[in-house]
Formats: C-alpha cells, sequence, structure tokens
C-alpha cells in the first residue's frame, strides 16, 4: 500500500510546477486543496510573502493592508479635515448628486450631471471612456462607455477632459491630486509655492484631495451654496457635519468639499482578493494570481513604482506614454494649454527635470475602466504590461534622458509570467464591491451619476 502512495506523490509532483512543491512531513497525504494550509503559508502563499518581506524592509504583508472603510484612526487624512461619519455621509450624497450641476455653460444641461459622471463605481470610480464628460455630455449605459457629447451642446462648452480621469479609489494614499499634482498644499508639493498663483486654496495648507474638492466645483461647473442646501434639503446633514462651524458660514462650497473629501477618502478597494489574502485568505487569490503576485513583487519590478496599500508611490515618472493630441479620436478645446498638460509635472513646476514625468496611478479596479495611461492611450492591462517590458515609448516628444529608469528596468519575461502577472493585475486587485460606496438615492431625487435624458433611460431612471 505504501508503494502505490509513493507512487502516486510522485505522480502528483511531476504534474506540479516547481513553485506548487510542498514539503511532506509525515507518510501521510496531505490534501491541501481541502483542508487549506495546515498551519501558516506555504508553497506560492510562503514564496510571495517571502517577496513581501524582501521588498518592504521586512514590514511584509502588513505594509500592502488597507484598513476598513470606517476605521477612520487608519485613513489617512487631512489634520484640517477629520473624518467623521457625518461628513462621509453627506460627502457620498453630494458626489452622486446630479443638482449640484447647476452652474452649467448651457442651460438645458441645468442639474444634468455630477463628480460621479467622470468618477463612478462602475467604472472603478473612474469615467469608463478615454476623456471624462461632465456637462455636455449624453447616456452612460452598464459602465459608462456609452456616454457621448450631447446635441444641445456646442463642442467648445463641453466639459471634456484633457487627460483621463483617474480614479478615486485609493485617494487618501496621495498627499497631492491630478496627474502632475498640482493640488495640495503640503508634502510632496512643499517648494512649488510659485507655482500656485492660479491655485490659492494651496496656501491654506489644506491636502490634495480637499483642494480639488473645492477646485473642481468651478471647474465643472457645480454649484453648491446655502439655496441649494435648503432647496434640495441637505440642511439637516451639513448641521450634523459642521456642528462647529457658524450658521453663517455652514452652507457653502468649502464645507460641502471638506465632506466630499472625507468620503473620497473611505473609497478603498478592500475587499479585493489580494486585500483578502494579505490578511489570511489564502484562497482568494487562484493559482495563476499568486505567481503573478511573485513577478509583480520580484522580476517584474513593478514594486518599485507601486508599493504600500494604495500600490502607488506619490512620485512621478516619465514612461513615454502618448496623449490625447496623438490620436484623432481625441478632442483638445482651445483654452487648455496642452504644451502644459503634456508636459505634467514639468507643467506645473516649469523644471525641465519634471517634464513629461506623471504621478504614479493606484492600479486597483483598473480593468473596470477600459482605458489605461494618462492619455487612455492603451486598452488593455496586457497592453500597458508588454509596453513596461518592451521599453519602446509611443511618445516622440519625451526625450530619451528623461525616460524613467524603471520603464527599461525589465528582465524578459515568459508568456506565462505576463500572463499570470496580468490576471493578478485585472483579477487580484478588483474590488467586486464598489456599489457599497454608492448611496441608494440622492436627495434631489434625480438621476444619478448623469441626469440628462439618454442617461435616464440608460440607468432606468423614471
Amino acid at each position: 500500500m505504501r508503494k502505490s502512495y509513493f507512487f502516486i506523490l510522485v505522480l502528483v509532483l511531476m504534474s506540479c510546477e516547481k513553485d506548487d512543491y510542498v514539503a511532506i512531513e509525515s507518510n501521510d497525504i496531505i490534501d491541501i486543496s481541502k483542508t487549506g494550509p495546515p498551519s501558516g503559508a506555504i508553497g506560492l502563499d510562503k514564496q510571495v510573502l517571502d517577496a513581501l518581506d524582501s521588498v518592504s524592509n521586512g514590514v511584509g504583508a502588513s505594509f500592502f493592508m488597507l484598513p476598513e472603510s470606517n476605521d477612520y484612526p487608519n485613513i489617512p487624512q487631512d489634520p484640517l479635515n477629520p473624518i467623521t461619519d457625518a461628513k462621509v455621509t453627506l460627502g457620498k450624497l453630494l458626489f452622486h448628486e446630479t443638482a449640484t450641476g447647476g452652474n452649467p455653460k448651457v442651460t438645458a444641461n441645468l442639474e444634468t450631471y455630477s463628480c460621479a459622471s467622470c468618477h463612478h463605481a462602475a467604472a472603478g470610480f473612474g469615467a469608463g471612456l478615454r476623456q471624462g464628460l461632465g456637462e455636455g455630455g449624453a447616456g452612460f449605459s452598464p459602465n459608462g462607455s456609452g456616454r457621448i457629447i450631447n446635441s444641445i451642446t456646442p463642442l467648445n462648452l463641453v466639459d471634456i477632459q484633457p487627460l483621463k480621469s483617474p480614479t478615486i479609489l485609493n485617494s487618501a494614499y496621495q498627499d497631492i491630486m491630478l496627474w502632475n499634482g498640482q493640488f495640495g498644499g503640503t508634502g510632496t508639493n512643499a517648494g512649488t509655492e510659485a507655482s500656485w498663483t492660479n491655485i490659492p486654496e494651496n496656501f491654506t495648507g489644506l491636502q490634495g484631495v480637499e483642494v480639488q474638492a473645492i477646485k473642481g466645483q468651478n471647474v465643472h461647473r457645480l454649484l453648491i451654496n446655502e439655496n441649494f442646501v435648503i432647496t434640495f434639503d441637505y440642511k439637516e446633514m451639513f448641521d450634523n457635519a459642521f456642528p462647529n462651524v457658524l450658521e453663517s458660514e455652514r452652507y457653502s462650497a468649502n464645507n460641502a468639499a471638506l465632506a466630499i473629501a472625507a468620503y473620497e477618502r473611505t473609497v478603498l478597494p478592500n475587499l479585493s482578493p489580494w486585500q483578502r489574502w494579505l490578511k489570511g485568505d489564502y484562497n482568494a487569490l487562484s493559482k495563476e494570481e499568486k505567481r503573478g503576485a511573485k513577478v509583480f513583487f520580484g522580476k517584474g519590478k513593478c514594486y518599485e513604482c507601486h508599493t504600500g496599500p494604495a500600490l502607488n508611490d506619490k512620485k512621478f515618472y516619465a514612461f513615454g506614454m502618448g496623449d490625447f493630441d496623438n490620436s484623432s479620436q481625441a478632442i483638445v478645446l482651445a483654452g487648455v494649454n496642452f504644451d502644459d498638460v503634456k508636459k505634467g509635472r514639468g507643467g506645473f513646476t516649469k523644471k525641465t527635470k519634471d517634464e513629461y514625468k506623471f504621478k504614479t496611478p493606484t492600479l486597483y479596479n483598473l480593468v473596470d475602466n477600459g482605458f489605461f495611461g494618462h492619455g487612455g492611450t492603451f486598452t488593455s492591462v496586457r497592453d500597458v504590461v508588454e509596453y513596461k517590458i518592451n521599453g519602446v515609448p509611443q511618445n516622440a516628444e519625451v526625450p530619451v534622458e528623461q525616460l524613467a529608469r524603471q520603464f527599461v528596468n525589465v528582465q524578459a519575461l515568459t508568456e506565462n509570467q505576463i500572463t499570470n502577472l496580468t490576471l493578478f493585475i485585472e483579477n487580484g486587485l478588483r474590488d467586486p464591491n464598489l456599489d457599497r460606496y454608492v448611496p441608494a438615492a440622492v436627495n434631489s431625487g434625480f438621476c444619478f451619476p448623469n441626469n440628462d435624458p439618454t442617461s435616464k433611460v440608460d440607468l432606468g431612471c423614471n
């Protein structure tokens, strides 16, 4: 009988890849697939944990863990805007409330758009488009990809983004916002004060999430004031969120922004398989995804830029990715200083060393969005992985000396390694339940995230 057991064990080991070998320390046959690891991590799980120890200076899995969304003490926040339940509850509604679209350039577009028009759960809190559309957009479809420019808005009046709309996921782990990092008056932006002429909010000492929530209301034609608060029944919620602010100053765009920012900081993909795995659920990832994680934190060197809980490092790199003006399918409106836009960080700081560098994005729920890179010039995660490995820039305007060391610092990966790495990013880093951050309804009763006639049909609103 023992000989047959030994023969079976040999066949099993011959059918496994090297990564899957486990030590058998007794004569008993253990079915790992049914019982789970008998004590701690073994095999692939142990190998990934060892890699995490190596790239985090020994901190290990906890270095990459996201907190629960209501664990406010452990969520990074602005000291000038502490997170509270009341702020988060208010911000969640205001973020999705299409009644905030109260300052359109075309009257017929009144109250038809919101923050969530370009940052909605169905697209991983991105737009689901290469260029996000606020005012002037029509339609939605399941993930926002069906939104187009409506027929009633002249092209020059459309609110269309000059770069791909970044996700708000993990915004708590950014002290500055936008691809060029121009919003935020602390931390990373220390020393850039000469570039704040048009961003006086940076001088308040607020961080990027808060500054963007303030500036975005004007840029994207939103209107939140006392009349809005009273008309759409938000007074009690403002009272609860800002009890220590004088009533004469309470119902303001600034306080609305603080509530929206508090909410955004809680939008964390902490139910993704990777996060579950980090917390000890070793069945959360497939064998292929674990192999992909090994590549991510090993040979692929993705961790050099994508690290920490949000898998971003708050730094800027030139990877030579394409811009909107490289494609006839993109729209760059007159009035947008695109020479500065396409220079990324350098367009903001005016420093040559910063030109063509863009902020490291988080990688969570990428697959939900459909477009990748600051210019949205990729349409699959695998394309981005292969682009980085190949090291051939899309954008010929980027000087070779500006290209990041990380762009060409990857050993050749096998097809299987590329496939597994892609699976890890697409599936392991995808939180499948982002709808928990979406309200059941907004106080106005309007359709959201868009309230135009076509979106109402697409979204099933009456």
